[in-house]
């Protein structure tokens, strides 16, 4: 695929370096926000969650950032499918920043974590659960991820039960944890490393609450448990240089380890992979996290079945120390690579990680950032006021990349550079490609557009997506292509990973505060975006209705293949058995001040025609002709986007015909 070369790929404006056209560009960014309703509510919910922050950075990026409102907001209109008032978003926005945020204002904490807290650098780990919510909502996801500071070790009375007491520097609760047995011997007393102060991650773990009123919770053995290491601290240094630097990758040798040969193995992690979907029967997970020892040489760290839960534990650019890892052949792993041996997560084996420390970069904040965010200059005539906030301060990776992930403003595309991660984007979708199972994407906003390339763990999963559609994608990251343009890329499975098509949200025509009424008349074919109209069904007579198959995971339209396959076009893929019977409607709307021909497939169109696609298929054709004429004058509120070509790009699949307007979503007016 070739990256438009049209990008605007400038770097952050520094200082006060401002020319006419950022200006311009910062004026027509909040004409933007000023007509979306959506974005209109961002900054309203904003505004009351801000009312706390102050001017200066650290102010800033205590408040929510502008992605993670976007993303709550969103979430919530997908919990609440039937529409939600502004009430219920900002007490969900309250409550939900409450909760991540929470100090736990604790009375006492233990002096080890005192001691942790003020030297804490790391990133929090996704997934990451506190020890006070474990309390409040009386419940653990498996797949939570504990980041806790040994408080006490002991072993239960008259028993050889090994026990933690955890804590965390967030929390001012703790919680017991019934150890594992395979880490019994690094918890003895004498020689053991498990004792106060250690810090260690956990997750996998079932929670349980005693009986009676005391509510007393305990943790029940885990195997995805890992210790944490500090290279500043000579007992730790010392442990790293005995145990684990005296061998490396090259070392490794199968028949040695059919004699019985063990390894002990320092490596730093470089990447960790997708889930996949092994077996037959697509039963069995397995992750791949590549490892590179102090030599440069590369391995293959496999975690099969629930042992892929291990991966939440590790982040990319830590060091990872194996005592004992199973060595398996790659040909036994189903492994393609040219390397003959790979690490597997054994009965033996234990974990070690020395983390991240997490450096941080200053980021100008650019211009396209308006005034309600804290970074727009006070006026455009006299710029030597200068912004209230001109940089902010970002985690920044071993590889240079920038986490932008809790970025407090919205990023616009003239504001993105290379080397970007956690990259949150609201735009309008241009251009869709397909090639191999990878999708690109042409994402566009008022300041441009960019290419993303999305990678699906399977298969497409976003439902309908097509011409016109708004969309927010966070999870993105920026890269230069060979031809030195910008190009964005998305995985499913990344971190902070999220798509939202509000074009289709069902919560969108029942939820006033994110959508103005336009009327009919008031309709541009250079209008972008959903527009909501109240309208009635007219012109009966021209009306068209045909019954077509769709492809169930994309929702586009299929044919039959000169094989007699039915092919996706969209997809290009066959998809015999993911098919479903859809109508594809073209019908005439109107209003007081005008009428519009429009187009519609699935859901949609069976919510303007009253019917579903079986039972209009299986009434006679006499009535199929007749049915149309009884819905004349009934009244929808209905989004309406267009989806007429673009200059930049192609059609990938009509589906509409060439008729301009597409009809998104639609809901019947009592």
């Amino acid at each position: 695929m070739d990256s438009p070369n049209d990008e605007v790929l400038g770097d952050f404006m520094t200082g006060n370096e401002t020319t006419a056209m950022e200006i311009e560009q910062s004026n027509i960014v909040e004409g933007e926000e000023e007509m979306d309703p959506f974005l209109k509510f961002i900054d309203y919910a904003k505004s009351i969650l801000y009312q706390n922050a102050g001017e200066l950075e650290d102010d800033l990026m205590r408040s929510p950032g502008w992605s993670w409102m976007a993303s709550r907001i969103l979430k919530t209109c997908v919990a609440y499918s039937s529409g939600v008032t502004p009430a219920i978003l900002l007490s969900e926005l309250a409550l939900a920043w409450n909760e991540q945020n929470k100090s736990g204002a604790p009375k006492k904490q233990s002096d080890c974590i005192v001691k942790l807290k003020k030297k804490h650098k790391r990133a929090k780990l996704p997934n990451m659960i506190t020890i006070d919510s474990i309390y409040e909502k009386r419940f653990l996801p498996l797949s939570g991820v504990i980041e806790a500071v040994i408080v006490d070790a002991y072993t239960l009375p008259g028993t050889k039960i090994y026990m933690l007491t955890l804590g965390d520097i967030w929390s001012s609760n703790t919680i017991d944890l019934y150890l594992h047995r395979r880490f019994y011997n690094i918890a003895d007393p004498q020689n053991g490393i498990l004792k106060k102060g250690r810090e260690v991650l956990l997750t996998g773990c079932y929670l349980r609450f005693a009986s009676g009123s005391s509510g007393c919770a305990r943790l029940l053995p885990t195997e995805y448990f890992v210790v944490l290491l500090d290279e500043d601290e000579d007992d730790d240094a010392m442990l790293i240089g005995a145990q684990f630097c005296s061998d490396s990758f090259s070392a490794i040798s199968l028949d040695a380890v059919k004699e019985g040969t063990s390894y002990s193995l320092y490596a730093r992690i470089e990447h960790i992979g997708p889930l996949e979907v092994q077996g037959k029967y697509g039963t069995l997970q397995r992750k791949q996290v590549t490892l590179v020892d102090n030599d440069g040489m590369k391995l293959k760290l496999l975690l099969w079945g629930e042992q892929v839960l291990v991966a939440n534990l590790f982040s990319v650019g830590s060091t990872l120390a194996l005592d004992r890892p199973f060595i398996a052949s790659t040909v036994d792993s189903s492994l393609d690579t040219k390397d003959e041996i790979c690490l597997e997560y054994g009965s033996a084996t234990q974990l070690y990680l020395v983390p991240l420390i997490l450096h941080k970069e200053q980021v100008s904040v650019a211009l396209t950032q308006n005034h309600y965010q804290a970074s727009r200059l006070s006026t455009a005539s006299n710029p030597s006021q200068g912004p209230i906030v001109s940089q902010v301060t970002l985690p920044c990776d071993s590889q240079g990349s920038i986490d932008f992930s809790n970025y407090p403003f919205r990023s616009y595309v003239v504001d993105l550079g290379d080397k970007m991660t956690g990259i949150s984007l609201y735009g309008i979708v241009t251009d869709i490609r397909g090639s191999r199972g990878v999708f690109s994407l042409r994402i566009e906003d008022t300041t441009g557009g960019i290419w993303a390339k999305l990678h699906f763990a399977r298969s497409w999963s976003l439902g309908r997506l097509g011409m016109g559609h708004t969309v927010y994608v966070s999870g993105l990251s920026s890269s230069l292509t060979p031809q030195k343009g910008l190009e964005l890329s998305w995985y499913e499975n990344g971190t902070g990973a999220s798509f939202f098509n509000l074009s289709c949200l069902p919560a969108l025509l029942n939820t006033s505060c994110l959508h103005r009424l336009v009327r009919l008349s008031d309709l541009s074919l250079h209008a972008t975006g959903a527009q909501v109209c109240r309208v009635w069904l007219d012109q009966i007579q021209h009306c068209h209705v045909d019954t077509r198959f769709m492809h169930t995971l994309c929702g586009h339209l299929i044919d039959k293949a000169t094989s007699g396959d039915l092919e996706c076009k969209f997809c290009h893929s066959s998809c015999n058995g993911e098919v479903e019977r859809t109508f594809h409607l073209k019908i005439t709307l109107a209003d007081d001040t005008a009428k519009v021909f429009a187009w519609c497939t699935g859901q949609t169109a069976a919510e303007l025609l009253q019917i579903s696609p079986d039972e209009f298929y299986e009434l006679p054709e006499e009535e199929q002709i007749m049915y149309p004429s009884s819905l004349e004058h009934e009244k929808f509120m209905v989004a309406i986007v267009n989806s007429r070509r673009h200059d930049c790009g192609r059609i990938v699949q009509q589906d509409n015909d060439m008729v301009n307007w597409e009809v998104t979503r639609a809901i019947k007016c009592e």
